[in-house]
């Protein structure tokens, strides 16, 4: 008993660590989706800022207002490849909390494998020993009776012996 005591402070510990983990993976799933909305939200800008200066350079544009763009156009770029990045870094980190979960949810599940497997060995042990007395009373029954039979004993001395 003393054993499924631990086990089951064991069982207790792995149950608050799995769950722990999967907070931590909820929390990389929503991270890495408000990161790629963020990604998406800078192409999207690119896309309509490309779309508006396309029109305005049908029309005449000075020379500094084409540098202008273009340095802008290459920031935006260079904030599109960060962003990009930064979606692979939360990918990678909701796939290792992913695994991590994976881990804790396995340890949870064999420690309580284990404690239905020592339940089940328990119950049979009790069941044994159940039967066992079960079957000594019946062989002591018998034997009263085989006894009581032959004359040998008379039952009030064999009333002792039953109990």
């Amino acid at each position: 008993m003393k054993d499924n005591r631990s086990l089951h402070v064991a069982l207790e510990l792995a149950d608050k660590d799995r769950d722990a983990a999967l907070a931590r993976c909820q929390q990389a799933a929503q991270a890495l989706e408000r990161h790629r909305l963020q990604a998406q939200q800078l192409r999207d800008y690119r896309a309509d800022y490309l779309a508006r200066w396309n029109g305005q350079f049908q029309q005449r544009g000075t020379v500094e207002i084409m540098r202008c763009y273009r340095d802008f156009m290459a920031r935006l770029d260079q904030a599109i490849a960060q962003q990009a990045l930064v979606v692979q870094q939360a990918e990678w980190q909701l796939e290792h909390a992913r695994l991590h979960l994976l881990e804790q949810e396995r340890r949870a599940a064999a420690i309580h494998k284990l404690l239905e497997k020592r339940a089940a060995e328990q119950a049979l042990a009790a069941q044994r020993r159940e039967q066992k007395h079960t079957d000594e009373q019946a062989s002591r029954l018998a034997w009263n009776q085989r006894l009581e039979s032959t004359g040998i004993f008379a039952a009030a001395d064999i009333a002792p012996l039953a109990a």
